[in-house]
């Protein structure tokens, strides 16, 4: 066994130390990998790189990581069996779930964020492919550096509350900071808007970081918008993973929910999902809309990406488009926001409190481009009113 310790923080400067990674995996060249990508980060340092959950449940109150890297499949004890033992002992602690890109992974990685894991990442099949470990290395430091930092922030700015209990609650709070994005009660001087004259005809979602939890809150209840329009999801997700998100989103909603096929028709009653790895665009075909996928470069560094589905639909529906942006790191789904707000479309955002993440949702609030900005609980019956034809 392999650990690599740091000193301890400073109590009082704790959100300005560098955020504490825990590396667990049981292959020594993962582990050599992850940990000179962090220690070569200035806010960023490895508290431990360790083989096994087990390793990582019984050093965990020594080492007092913020962020886990967490392995699925380990020997002694694997990531699942482990997540909640080192969440019962660290409420607060972010935890990613790393996997190659296998059926079996994606269907542990989803169990995994309803058991309070924050966030998943997929591994590549090797690492000797330079363009695979980039995104990797990219994607990853990513995740630590928002996520660990949003729920130090939070500790630090409210001392007296009691930790996120992710495994209770699907929809976490994780404030941004005042510096880059509106205090909550701040929003609402934002919303400016009204919402477009035109009835919408078409529903489009666009989210990434907790976005699969959200999603299933959203289309469990927007069953009469289904019904009668068509819904458009992208999810900043990878393949496999997006065929599984599919399954459960059909089952969440009852009505039927697949990854969007290049040159189906796009009808009423039918959730279409991007299918990770391609972009999903939308175009006319003898007059109707289809689905039209994308195999070219990333947009926003993600592929599939939201801003290609919002800005080709405008060709297909002009002013009839409504919008909706849901937790997720970044900015993507911007620029079709305010792209779709030109063509006579609406646009609605989840609000930073129940967002996991507010970057994409922030971004387009940020923008000016919203008619409403809502905590998650309230952004399906407003999807309902509105496609009922409140335009309040």
């Amino acid at each position: 066994m392999s650990v690599a310790l740091a000193g301890s923080p400073a109590t009082n400067s704790a959100q300005y130390e560098p955020l504490r990674v825990m590396i667990v995996d049981d292959s020594v060249v993962i582990r050599g990998l992850i940990s000179r990508w962090v220690e070569a980060e200035p806010d960023m340092v490895v508290a431990a790189s360790l083989r096994t959950g087990l390793d990582a449940v019984n050093q965990l109150e020594r080492v007092k990581p913020d962020v886990a890297v967490l392995d699925i499949e380990m020997p002694e004890l694997d990531g699942i069996s482990a997540l909640p033992q080192l969440l019962a002992k660290k409420r607060d602690l972010v935890v990613i779930m790393a996997s190659t890109l296998t059926r079996r992974n994606a269907e542990i990685s989803f169990k995994a964020l309803s058991l309070g894991a924050a966030d998943y990442i997929p591994k590549p099949e090797t690492t000797r492919e330079p363009h695979a470990a980039d995104i990797f290395k990219h994607d990853l430091l990513q995740k630590i550096r928002s996520l660990g930092g949003r729920v130090r922030r939070r500790a630090a700015s409210t001392p007296a509350a009691p930790a996120i209990e992710r495994a209770r609650d699907p929809n976490p709070v994780a404030p941004t900071p005042a510096a880059a994005t509106p205090s909550v009660a701040s929003q609402a001087a934002l919303v400016k808007r009204a919402f477009g004259p035109t009835a919408p005809r078409v529903l489009l979602i666009g989210s990434s970081t907790g976005g699969p939890q959200a999603l299933m809150s959203v289309v469990a209840e927007i069953g009469p918008v289904i019904d009668r329009f068509p819904v458009l999801i992208t999810q900043h997700m990878p393949p496999t993973f997006t065929t599984i998100l599919a399954e459960h989103l059909a089952r969440a909603s009852r009505r039927p929910a697949h990854e969007g096929v290049d040159g189906e028709a796009i009808k009423p009653g039918s959730i279409y999902l991007a299918p990770g790895g391609k972009h999903m665009r939308v175009a006319k075909q003898g007059g109707n809309p289809v689905i039209a996928l994308d195999d070219g470069p990333p947009v926003n560094f993600c592929k599939p990406a939201v801003d290609p589905l919002f800005m080709s639909a405008i060709d297909v529906w002009q002013g009839g488009i409504l919008a909706l942006v849901l937790t997720g790191m970044g900015s993507d789904g911007m620029r079709g926001g305010k792209d779709i707000v030109a063509a006579g479309g609406s646009v609605i955002a989840q609000d930073e409190a129940t967002s996991v993440v507010w970057g994409m949702p922030g971004a387009v609030t940020n923008a000016g481009v919203c008619a409403a900005v809502l905590p998650l609980n309230q952004i399906g019956p407003k999807l309902v009113r509105l496609f009922a034809g409140d335009r309040s």
